[in-house]
């Protein structure tokens, strides 16, 4: 492994794959590697895969291979969901060299022995019901914030999802522990640290210790100005946390992203979703009634089986009459092993692109009027590192996106600043505080 010098990373998927891959990456580095981009002809690449939507399997072809014209020479290791759930698949790709399952992932070091490139790829997984251990993970490189994992797998077995099949059963570290993490991560400049897992409201999955127990203990977590809760199910998301989140907390924001899936409840039955769109309405109306300028997320499926006209209507109307903020839209995708793709009535394609784009355009209006909401406002918005045309972005409490004059004084830094007006890409122009100005 001597010879070995550069690795370079790449990750597809989800916040939890970042932090994951962060954490594999310090992984090659405390021994001496050198962490490069794969466009630099990189002695081993990793590749984090995803594999919740086709997409994600295509484009996991797709670097590797880019990343051999670089370097014919490259020896390639692909983890992650793809990795656990066709693992012989991926081991066919040309230039393929190690694939490792969930439990192997995070033991990528000890399958670098006498690397050399081999026709076939060797292959390290096992069967899911055997994974139970829990690796914490943290994301670092963005100075601003990090993504902590704080739970893996997921005991709900959705209709629609692979993840409990690609990840396990639903666990995680003691809540001592997974401050541990959160303490070496206020030890760095990060200002905001984002909760992320598969299931992150099922921690402690019915045991003494729960999701509620863990943030008010990393509220109390010294160095981390901000933590936000990056997605939790509506069903787990109870009173006492969002009212410990607005009223209590010195340290949480006011921004939930909740998934909703389907405004019909025939289909978040069909879903096996454990939740009425009822329960979902109260959970948003509670929000607003603690605090209206939260910002809530919401995801949703558009094309699953038997989605009729009417219940893509229903779910359309709820979310318009919803007072959230915006929609991430997923296009239903059939996936293999799952339970959906058994199902009937199967939505044409161009009905499920017409309804995607639909959704789209009612998150845009969401999203507009709520930044409508808060222009008058004060907010502390965490500024980012980047220039783009002469100006800089940052995120208030809120999730508000706003942009600053290029100032690199400013990178990394909170900026109290009122909101003034929205500009025509739909990002917030601020007034900053004389102060600020006159750094």
């Amino acid at each position: 492994m001597n010879q070995y010098k550069k690795v370079a990373f790449y990750t597809l998927g989800c916040k939890l794959n970042f932090s994951e891959t962060s954490t594999i990456s310090r992984l090659f580095e405390d021994v001496g590697f050198a962490k490069v981009d794969m466009s630099e002809g990189p002695d081993i690449f990793v590749l984090n895969t995803c594999s919740v939507t086709e997409n994600a399997d295509k484009k996991c072809k797709q670097l590797v291979k880019k990343v051999m014209k670089t370097n014919p020479d490259t020896f390639v290791i692909v983890v992650g969901c793809y990795a656990q759930l066709k693992p012989e698949e991926i081991a066919n790709i040309p230039g393929v060299d190690i694939v490792l399952g969930a439990n192997e992932k995070f033991n990528v070091l000890e399958h670098l022995e006498n690397l050399e490139k081999q026709e076939q790829a060797k292959v390290a997984y096992e069967n899911i019901k055997n994974t139970k251990e829990f690796v914490p993970s943290f994301s670092y490189g963005d100075r601003t914030r990090s993504f902590l994992k704080i739970q893996d797998g997921c005991d709900y077995f959705c209709t629609f999802c692979t993840i409990p099949l690609a990840r396990g059963k639903s666990r995680n570290a003691s809540i001592q522990e997974t401050i541990d993490e959160a303490k070496k991560i206020a030890e760095t400049e990060i200002k905001e640290v984002v909760l992320t897992g598969v299931n992150i409201g099922d921690f402690g999955q019915g045991g003494e210790e729960n999701f509620f127990g863990l943030v008010q203990e990393l509220d109390k977590v010294e160095g981390i100005d901000r933590f936000r809760i990056s997605s939790i199910e509506p069903n787990l998301l109870s009173n006492e946390i969002i009212e410990f989140c607005l009223n209590r907390s010195q340290r949480f924001v006011p921004h939930f992203h909740i998934p909703l899936q389907s405004g019909s409840n025939k289909l978040l039955k069909a879903m096996r979703r454990k939740y009425e769109r009822e329960l979902y309405a109260e959970r948003v109306a509670k929000i607003k009634e603690l605090n209206p300028q939260t910002c809530i997320g919401v995801d949703v499926i558009v094309g699953f089986p038997g989605e009729t006209d009417d219940e893509f209507m229903e779910t359309y109307n709820f979310l318009t009459e919803l007072d959230i903020s915006y929609l991430h839209v997923f296009t239903y995708s059939e996936r293999a092993k799952t339970t959906a793709i058994k199902m009937d009535d199967v939505v044409p394609m161009d009905k499920r692109k017409e309804r995607s784009r639909m959704l789209h355009i009612l998150s845009e209006k969401k999203k507009r009027a709520f930044y409508e909401s808060v222009v008058g406002n004060t907010g502390r918005v965490l500024v980012e590192a980047e220039e783009e045309n002469g100006y800089m972005n940052g995120f208030t409490e809120n999730y508000v996106k706003v942009k600053l004059p290029y100032n690199p004084d400013l990178a990394n830094t909170f900026v109290d600043v009122t909101l003034s007006e929205i500009d025509r890409d739909g990002i917030m122009k601020v007034i900053m505080k004389e102060s600020v100005l006159s750094q």
